[in-house]
């Protein structure tokens, strides 16, 4: 079976939609600390995205604890607790099957930082900036 994503289609509207369901169930789950696993007492974790198989049987969820701290720590509490937040989501969520739930970091955060700091670069601001477009359209 070919999955929409490496098909180069993209996902469909349905997928979209239900992922962000999801999405705002684990939110809300994680935000009113529904969950008993000791290692995400307290903590304030982002839950960025959530990418459903065409299929809505799996879930991945792209998160980022505050500040990027603890990072593996908070990827396998999750990990734990992916029961109790199934149950969460499937509380919040009517769909025929439960999606099994798949924790990965959000990495476009780091991505975000990286374009900012290159477009702060002299030499891009200096290829950027209106005066070199107006000198080029004179040649």
């Amino acid at each position: 079976m070919t999955r929409r994503f490496e098909s180069g289609k993209g996902p469909s509207q349905r997928q979209l939609k239900v992922g962000e369901l999801v999405r705002r169930a684990l939110s809300d789950a994680l935000m009113r600390g529904d969950v008993h696993e000791p290692g995400l007492m307290g903590a304030s974790i982002t839950v960025s995205e959530v990418r459903m198989t065409p299929d809505l049987r799996t879930a991945t969820a792209f998160v980022m604890p505050l500040g990027g701290r603890r990072i593996e720590e908070t990827l396998a509490a999750l990990t734990r607790a992916k029961g109790e937040l199934r149950h969460a989501v499937t509380r919040a969520v009517n769909l025929k099957y439960a999606p099994d739930l798949a924790f990965r970091l959000d990495e476009s955060f780091d991505r975000m930082d990286e374009v900012r700091r290159m477009m702060s670069q002299p030499a891009v601001k200096r290829d950027l900036s209106p005066e070199r477009e107006t000198d080029e359209d004179d040649v």
